[in-house]
Formats: C-alpha cells, structure tokens, sequence
C-alpha cells in the first residue's frame, strides 16, 4: 500500500481496549508473584514461578513465538472491541455514505439560501449606485442654481451611500469566498461519495473472498513463518481509506458550521456582520491545505478577491459525470 498510512494497534479503539487488558494482566501477575515469593519453597510455588520464567523467557529468544502471542492477543481484542464497538471498516465506510448524503443535501440547501442571499445583497449594491449618480446629478443642478442647501443635502446622503456600499461591497467578497467554496466542497464531496460507494461494492466482495481462503489459523502461521497476512494488509488498507474519509467528513461538517455561523451574523438590511462570524471566516482562510479542496482552495480564494473574475450566480452547481475517472482510494491497494 503506498498511499496507505497504517495505525499503530495501540492508537485503534481494540489498541484501547488492548492497554487496559495488558495492564489487568501486569496486575495480575505481580499478585502472582507476591503470593509466589510469600509462599516460596511450596511445591506450586516453584512450579508457578519457573512456567513464569520460561514463558518470559521463550518470548525474548523466539521471535516466531513472539509473533504468534501477538497475534493472538490483538485478535483477541479486536474480537472483544467489536462487541460494542463498529470497527469493521467497511461498515465504517458504509455509515459514511449516508453521513456524505445528509450533508450534501444540507450543503445544497446553505448554497441555495447564499445564493439568494449574493443575489439580495447585490441588487441592493446597484441600486444605491443609482441613488448615489441620482444624488451627486441633483446636488450638481443645485449648485447651478446657487441651492446650498439642497447642494449640501444630497452630497451627503451621495457620501453615505458611497460609505454604505464600501461595507456592503466588502460583505459580499467574503459570501463570494463562502459559495465558491461550498460549491466546490459540494462537488468533490459528490465524487467522495460515490469513491467510497464504489470501493465498498468492489471491496465487500474481495474481504469476503479473503476472509474464506484466510482462516485465523491460516493468517496465525502466516504470522510465524514472517509472510504478509493478506486479510491483514487489507483491513490496513480499509482503515486507512475510513481515516482519510472521517477527516474530509469531518473538514466538510466544520466548513458547513463556519459558513452557517457567518451568515446567521449578517444583518443585510445594514450591511453589517458579527465580528465572530468574520473571524471563522478568516481562521479557515488562513488554515493550511484542504482535504477536500486540496490546491484548490488558494486558487478559490485569490479568485474571491480578483474583481476580474466575475462569479455568475446563476450557474447551476456541477454534477459529477464519472467518465474515465480513477477512483482516489484504488492506490491505497498497490
């Protein structure tokens, strides 16, 4: 697997329920050994104390017979950890795909309401460009005619307006920022989803034809002999792909709270917005790479604050059509 990153046992949830295990065990054997040195000379004693010793001791010269212990132990509490815990991967990755659908159509539903929105904020913007023409044309035709107060009135009311749109202008850069990215998050989530339904439908299959040609005992004497366990390097392979998933879920999830909490902070009538919603904004900005977005979020956001790269509203969100795309997840099975 060369694009797969591999946990270690101990960081897994079994890994957890692992460590409480091993240190019941500790205990257990130092209570082993308290009631051993407290009745040293006894005959179970003695025997108690040398099957000890010899365990420890064919464990730190055998290396197959370490190998095989291990084994035995992790899959043992990888067996007593799924007995409250999904930790099947594949199941893991089914949930996800009905978690990418709830969110999609939430996300569909923000990018409509901000498109209403862009479309309000900017009709508002035009029309006080008119009242601010209208204005400085009056207050000109005043001067004319000598009306200094008419004159002072409407230069006012120009400059107020002209202030007002300065604001309203700056507002609707950052809800450009917010739709360009929730459309473009909406999109690659698109693909995500039907990746991991496609890699689900394939996968399912192969796990279940590795699960019937690998035994336990088949995997435990591959373990020994130092050969790769297949339905090991595959349950690597499947963790490593729900990982990356729960990240870009998760990624999604925050962007849809950030853009949520902006726009509940707008106050469009004024052109005003909450300082904290503001600030979400620009900590995601000024956040490192995307998972979903990958180089494509620089590339967002220098569009965002380019005036030469006019957004068009109107323009109906992109449908993936998968025509001789590769999946992202089939290099985590090289």
């Amino acid at each position: 697997m060369s694009t797969a990153k591999p946990k270690s046992f101990w960081k897994k949830p079994e890994g957890i329920v692992g460590g409480i295990f091993l240190v019941a065990i500790i205990a257990a054997l130092g209570l082993a050994g308290m009631a051993i040195a407290a009745n040293f000379g006894h005959i179970l004693s003695i025997i108690g104390l040398v099957a000890i010793l010899g365990t420890a001791v064919f464990l730190a010269i055998d290396k197959k017979g370490r190998n095989l212990v291990s084994y035995m132990y992790k899959s043992a509490m990888r067996w007593i950890t799924g007995l409250f815990i999904t930790i099947d991967p594949i199941a893991i990755l089914k949930s996800y795909i009905e978690d990418l659908k709830g969110n999609l159509r939430k996300m569909n539903k923000q990018i409509s309401q901000l498109r209403g929105q862009l479309h309000k904020l900017k009709e508002v913007i035009h029309n006080n460009k008119k009242e601010i023409a209208s204005n400085l044309e009056m207050a000109s035709k005043a001067r004319d005619n000598d009306k200094r107060n008419v004159v002072i009135l409407k230069s006012r009311k120009a400059g107020r307006l002209k202030e007002s749109n300065m604001r309203l202008e700056d507002l609707y850069k950052k809800m450009e920022v917010l739709y360009r990215v929730l459309v473009k998050m909406y999109e690659n989530s698109e693909i995500l989803a039907e990746d991991i339904k496609d890699q689900v439908m394939v996968k399912e299959q192969e796990y279940n034809a590795i699960k019937a040609s690998n035994s336990a005992m088949k995997s435990a004497m591959s373990v020994i002999s130092g050969d790769p366990d297949k339905r090991a390097m595959f349950d690597t392979a499947m963790e490593a792909i729900a990982d990356d998933v729960s990240n870009k879920v998760g990624e999604m999830e925050r962007f849809m709270e950030v853009s949520s909490g902006f726009m509940d902070s707008i106050d469009l009538q004024n052109g005003v917005f909450e300082e904290e919603g503001l600030k979400m904004l620009e900590k995601w900005e000024k956040e490192g790479a995307s998972l979903l977005l990958g180089d494509e979020k620089l590339d967002i956001l220098d569009k965002a604050n380019d005036d030469a790269e006019e957004l068009d509203i109107s323009e109906p969100v992109k449908t993936e059509i998968k025509v001789d795309r590769e999946n992202q997840y089939d290099g985590f099975f090289d």
